[in-house]
């Protein structure tokens, strides 16, 4: 039954809660960047098929590029903030990498459905191009989670968060006396 005391459980039970938890946080933050990517994707595309006529895959590659800009941000300042920081480089290389194989594959279901089944009212490619980012948002999901944005490993975070211990007492700062 349950525990009359206040306080962290630590049965199996909650710490696959635990765990579920987190990964429903970072799930909804990602939705939320991705929401907002997906408006700029979509908005961009709009904009530049009205306003250039530039053939509608092409069209959505300039989209998607835009829309890889803003998520990059999103994702790095917002969904993923408490992620190892450390080799930025590494970091964007990867994203640019995993977000050119979400290129092809979003733009891959809107070439198919344009030129394979001549599908190109504006309303089919923006269904298409929707359809497009839903198969590659899985997909760009999973790779940034695991590639992209890697969770610091706990030995480090404990290493990290304990090294001042380890330091001789007079390299330490006193502390503020009170009163």
């Amino acid at each position: 039954m349950g525990s009359a005391t206040p306080g962290p459980h630590t049965g199996p039970r909650s710490a696959v809660r635990r765990r579920f938890d987190l990964l429903f946080r970072e799930v909804a933050k990602f939705g939320a960047v991705g929401g907002a990517g997906l408006l700029v994707n979509l908005l961009v595309f709009n904009l530049v098929r009205h306003l250039t006529d530039l053939q509608v895959v092409r069209a959505s590659v300039i989209a998607t590029v835009v829309s890889i800009a803003f998520n990059y941000v999103g994702f790095r300042y917002f969904t993923y903030r408490d992620r190892d920081k450390g080799g930025r480089t590494k970091e964007l290389t990867l994203f640019l990498l995993f977000s050119a194989v979400g290129l092809v594959i979003e733009n891959g279901v809107l070439y198919v459905a344009t030129y394979g089944f001549g599908w190109d009212s504006p309303l089919q490619s923006n269904v298409f191009k929707f359809l497009g980012i839903g198969v590659a948002t899985l997909f760009r999901f999973w790779s940034y989670r695991t590639w992209v944005f890697r969770a610091l490993p706990a030995r480090e975070a404990v290493a990290s968060a304990e090294s001042f211990l380890d330091e001789e007492p007079e390299t330490r700062r006193p502390r503020a006396r009170v009163n």
